[in-house]
């Protein structure tokens, strides 16, 4: 049996396919695939008899994703058979989500993670926990969905994933910061999450928690949150407790956040999970209006297995002297990262091979290229060539002090912004001070209510009092007047920015990855605040959804916000963010305001696990549109326009000059240095203020471009990455990067360029020839030799064909060419100077022997064998997937034929070579060769013949892809003595896929939004405004103030990169001239575009005086000006009166 689209089986190699068993949501399937009577019959069977084992509740719960994106029922007796991925024509034709779980009181068990705590049975016996949800049977399962978690994996790795999977968490206090702890989790893939809360859903709680809406007041916090939450992940169990919690119930989790709970039940909470075996990790956090701060103890002894997630820092050896300490240096291919005190282990070192020995030693002197190890190295053998020093990353133990004892000496802070150096202590004593004061009234501080702010102050004193020798010597009373009247509210932005930090918090404390907070972190915002004083009338209660934000913020910035225009351009993993937190803000929700997002891109699964707006159902949608619709969710007053257009220069018929106007602020949320800087231009050309922000894995930034007042985002950029040369890519590899960089290129040129080329052909012979003659070089002439291979010799017509084809490229890329390398170099080769060819960094490399006794060698040769078919449109056999005996006697088969190296083979070794094809003086015959054969090819084929090329797709599991990329890699690899990676490294590598956790773009939005108040309130200076760097794996935060634009002066007038002289009413060039003269500039040149329209050095310009601007444009420049644009721009090149250049600003000159 064949048929027509290949797809992966099981990994297992189970003799039943995925078609075969479809579950009960078969609309979800790829309907492309055909299947058997056979296998339908066998699908109904099973599926009949599943039915009778089933209970009615479990298909009440809602379907699984299972790693392949279809859906599972969620029973562990499903989980031998996986389905095929769902197309995405078939997802996005499945536009409404599954149906809702009923409730059920049920417990919860499972077992240790083996980092944090042992115990995982809820083992809160009489408590009733309402569950919507389930994790897909198997409470014990520890499988990872690396399709949804791929982004996640390349941050985390495996075994972390491993650790999460298995965790428990408890999160009480479910306002906004619950919510956004408990979303990070949830999207992380832990094993379960259980909200406590036993308050109701206040009218007040809407500004500050997404999951809420007006619906849901009066109904308990945390049973309100249950389905919702649950939809962000169904792999996750979640659950929910409404009465009072006890020291007992903590006893079933890896980490406990309390988040709204007192200071003397959290002292209680954190002495029982410290003495509790082996301790659980205790996390308090609080948001209060502009102020928060977070508390971690992870118990007397934690172990952090990895400080900060980086990978072990290497070099490649050059030398290393006979000496104490003995000096080792390295090529100076990339800067050493080592640094004084690092140990490293030496390997592949010859001559010197005492240093091989598996033992660190500690790195002293550290240089960018060499460092001295502490040891005698005189009697040593002397070093003769190679060898890899590599980093030893050390665990680190950590001794956390309880939290009665940290109150009483909190040790150091963790600092953020430098130029409020003395404000953690303070912030110190007020969060205590609120709690005394919250104790003592039954209360929080009344915004606007002096005596409850003054109060609140003397309670801070009388801490302070009785500090002694910690006493602090001033006492901030604006700063503390401003912490009373905000107490009581949960703002979205802190909530955002806090969920993100508690979130990575709680993953530290199961996994032991990344360095945890030690122990105390305090943060305000007061820059926030309006810049005028806020009338305490101003203050009060409206009644509606942004009360919270009206305390902190006063009635008329919400106006401001409310009827703003905003422009969010992308809807991902930042974008989905941002929504949420403008929807919640009010932002865009007045009877003026207006927001557009647009995003081109469509939602795919592995955007799942951050981008949270989006659901299974959604796969195969245009973001910003699903993105948009669940906005609106969040706050029904969102105005907003959702477009599908990239944001270019080709689009700006779309986003006009007049859209550009309009806005009051732009809000970046791509994903790429391009995008960033295009926007970049429109904002500093229309004057905007744009908010930039971005991550990688667990860092991220902020950056705001405020008009006139900070430097634009353009204004400077990081240095280009560093690449490779070609020939150290193609024939002198020395790392894993380099051997994936190859195969990506293979795989492209040999299975989609090379198709496109033959279609290319024969879809228009005379053409291409045409071309390719007028070309005539020898990036021509490899090109029709490639499509000669195709059509002729390497033309395959059945899969036997195919198989021939993947086993003779073996050979060719793995034995051959490495053949011919060290014939042509040998290992003693030397270079013109005499020194040895094979040196570092080149890696003298060794053909490898083909075996079918090699699972990886057999491996290659299926993926290749079956890509190749599918470039020719051949059926591939079902043995093919089962029969690996099968597939090894049809290798067998293939005739490889000896090997005979050129004498006279030309690799090119020249690292500033950018191509490897190398020029002939006979091209130009041997192309009119080439098209003879060609042509006489062409007339065998039938009139429609093509081939299908095949684009690069890394993240479907099931297409082998990155089978055949991980495979060609692994080889090379095999070949050079380089370290060999898995396929999902090979993943992350080849299809350089950006690391990305939803926790850090929580923060990165979070704290882009706090900019927000002070960018629409539009009174704060320079030194208000915050641009943020931070690491949460470290952790680090820096703040500081953005950097002022360049000033350029000229007499008494001034200008930076902000400004752009504006000439209304359709001036000729005379009036344009005149206009500079006035300003003591005179104007010698004028440009548009690439176009000249007046030189001062050209007599007959002057006869354009007293032409119009706009008429000099279109009549010389040919300049096309749509009905929508009213102006356009010249560049002008001025001299002072000294005949000095001035660097004027860009001229508008509008004619409309």
């Amino acid at each position: 049996m064949t048929r027509t689209r290949p797809k992966r089986p099981h990994r297992a190699q189970t003799l039943i396919s995925k078609q075969q068993v479809t579950g009960p949501s078969s609309n979800r399937l790829n309907r492309s695939t055909p299947r058997t009577a056979t296998q339908l019959t066998f699908a109904f069977s099973f599926l009949f008899l599943f039915l009778l084992l089933r209970s009615p509740l479990h298909f009440m719960l809602p379907v699984k994703r299972d790693s392949m994106g279809g859906a599972e029922v969620a029973d562990a007796s499903l989980t031998a058979f996986k389905k095929h991925r769902a197309s995405p024509s078939a997802a996005a034709a499945a536009t409404t989500p599954p149906a809702a779980a009923s409730d059920a009181e049920v417990s919860m068990a499972g077992g240790s993670n083996g980092i944090g705590n042992a115990s995982n049975g809820v083992g809160n016996g009489n408590t009733p926990t309402l569950v919507s949800g389930t994790n897909g049977g198997d409470g014990n399962s520890q499988d990872i969905d690396e399709d949804l978690h791929s982004r996640q994996l390349a941050v985390y790795g495996r075994e972390t994933m491993r650790r999460l999977v298995a965790s428990n968490i408890l999160i009480s206090g479910m306002q906004g910061l619950g919510a956004e702890i408990a979303k990070n989790l949830i999207l992380a893939g832990v094993k379960s999450v259980t909200l406590h809360d036993v308050g109701n859903v206040e009218l007040w709680d809407l500004s500050g928690n997404f999951i809420f809406s007006e619906d849901d007041v009066g109904n308990n916090r945390a049973l309100a949150s249950v389905q919702k939450l649950q939809e962000l992940n169904n792999a996750v169990t979640v659950s929910a407790i409404t009465t009072d919690l006890t020291k007992e119930q903590l006893s079933g989790f890896q980490a406990v956040v309390v988040t709204d709970i007192s200071l003397q039940q959290a002292i209680e909470f954190d002495d029982y999970c410290r003495q509790h075996q082996p301790p659980i990790a205790f996390i308090k956090g609080e948001v209060r209006g502009l102020f928060g701060n977070v508390f971690c103890d992870f118990g007397p002894e934690f172990t952090v297995l990895d400080v900060d997630g980086e990978d072990p820092h290497t070099g490649i050896i050059a030398s290393v002297s006979n000496d104490n300490p003995g000096l080792v240096a390295c090529v100076e291919d990339e800067r050493l990262e080592f640094q004084d005190g690092d140990l490293v282990v030496f390997s592949e070192v010859q001559g010197m091979t005492e240093l091989n020995d598996g033992v660190p030693r500690k790195v002293k002197n550290a240089r960018p290229y060499s460092f001295t190890i502490e040891e005698d190295t005189t009697n040593y053998s002397r070093y003769i060539k190679g060898g890899i020093v590599t980093q030893v990353k050390e665990p680190k133990v950590l001794n956390f002090k309880s939290l009665n004892e940290s109150l009483r000496d909190p040790g150091d802070y963790l600092l953020s912004d430098f130029s409020k150096f003395d404000r953690p202590p303070l912030l110190h004593l007020a969060f205590q001070a609120l709690d005394k004061f919250i104790t003592e009234c039954g209360r929080f501080p009344v915004t606007g209510v002096e005596e409850d702010a003054l109060r609140l102050i003397s309670l801070v004193a009388e801490i302070n009092n009785g500090l002694n020798d910690a006493r602090l010597q001033e006492i901030d009373q604006k700063l503390l007047r401003n912490f009373a009247f905000g107490a009581r509210a949960v703002l979205n932005p802190m909530a955002a920015m806090f969920g993100g930090i508690i979130g990575q918090e709680v993953v530290k404390a199961c996994s032991g990855k990344f360095h945890p907070i030690f122990q105390f972190f305090y943060f305000d915002s007061v820059e926030s605040l309006p810049t005028e004083p806020i009338d305490p009338e101003d203050m009060k209660p409206l009644n509606s959804r942004y009360d919270a934000q009206i305390s902190v913020f006063g009635a008329k910035l919400q106006k401001k916000m409310e009827d703003a225009k905003a422009f969010v351009v992308g809807a991902g993993a930042l974008g989905c963010e941002f929504l949420k937190n403008l929807a919640l803000m009010g932002v865009c929700c007045g009877d003026l305001g207006k927001l557009t997002i647009t995003d081109d891109d469509v939602i795919e699964k592995s955007n799942l696990s951050r981008q949270f707006l989006f659901r299974d159902w959604n796969i195969g949608q245009a973001k910003s549109t699903v993105a948009a619709s669940a906005a609106t969710l969040i706050n029904p007053k969102l105005h907003i326009e959702a477009l599908q257009n990239r944001a270019s220069p080709e689009t700006e018929n779309v986003f006009h000059d007049g859209f550009w106007e309009s806005l009051s602020l732009v809000i970046n949320a791509l994903d790429n240095v391009n995008a960033r800087l295009y926007i970049d231009q429109r904002c500093l050309y229309f004057q905007k203020p744009l908010l930039e922000s971005g991550t990688l894995g667990t860092k991220c930034n902020t950056q705001m471009v405020i008009p006139h007042l900070s430097e634009n985002y353009g204004a400077s950029r990081d240095p280009p990455e560093k690449q490779a040369p070609m020939c150290t890519v193609h024939s002198f590899p020395h790392n894993i990067d380099h051997c994936l960089t190859w195969a990506r290129s293979e795989f492209e040129g040999l299975l989609e360029k090379t198709p496109a080329e033959v279609n290319s052909y024969l879809s228009s012979p005379s053409e291409y020839i045409s071309a390719m003659k007028n070309a005539g070089d020898a990036q021509a002439r490899d090109n029709m030799e490639r499509v000669l291979e195709c059509l002729d010799s390497d033309k395959c017509e059945s899969f036997q064909d195919c198989i021939t084809w993947a086993r003779l490229k073996f050979e060719d890329y793995f034995a051959n060419r490495v053949k011919q390398l060290t014939y042509t170099f040998p290992e003693d080769s030397t270079t013109s100077n005499g020194a040895l060819f094979w040196s570092a960094p080149k890696r003298f490399p060794h053909p490898v022997k083909f075996s079918v006794d090699d699972s990886s060698h057999l491996n290659f040769v299926m993926a290749a064998s079956i890509l190749r078919a599918e470039t020719f449109g051949i059926p591939i056999p079902d043995w093919v997937f089962f029969s690996s005996q099968k597939l090894a006697e049809s290798i067998d088969k293939v005739i490889v034929p000896d090997f005979q190296p050129k004498k006279d083979a030309k690799i090119v070794t020249d690292e500033k070579a950018t191509s490897l094809s190398t020029a002939s003086v006979d091209d130009a015959v041997v192309i009119d060769g080439l098209v003879m054969k060609l042509e006489s090819c062409r007339q065998k084929l039938p009139s429609a013949y093509k081939m299908n090329p095949i684009q690069f797709e890394k993240d479907d599991d099931t297409n082998y892809h990155m089978d055949l990329i991980a495979g060609l890699a692994n080889m090379r690899a095999r070949n050079y003595g380089i370290p060999e990676v898995d396929k999902l490294k090979a993943k992350f590598i080849a299809g350089r896929i950006i690391p990305a956790i939803a926790t850090s773009t929580a923060m990165a939005t979070g704290l882009v939004c706090l900019e927000l108040y002070k960018v629409l309130d539009g009174g704060h200076k320079l030194e208000d405004y915050r641009n943020t760097f931070a690491n949460l794996a470290l952790p680090f935060v820096s703040i500081a103030e953005p950097v002022p634009p360049k000033v350029i002066k000229h007499q008494d007038m001034s200008w930076t990169v902000w400004d752009r002289w504006i000439i209304k009413n359709n001036p000729s060039l005379r009036e344009l001239l005149q206009w500079l003269q006035d300003r003591r500039l005179n104007a010698y040149s004028i440009s548009y575009g690439s176009c000249l329209l007046y030189n001062s050095m050209f007599p007959r310009h002057k006869e354009r005086m007293d032409k119009k601007m706009v008429d000099l444009a279109r009549e010389v420049a040919k300049a096309e000006l749509p009905p929508y644009r009213r102006h356009f721009d010249v560049v002008v090149a001025c001299e002072d009166e000294e005949d000095n250049d001035i660097d004027i600003p860009q001229i508008s000159i509008y004619f409309r």
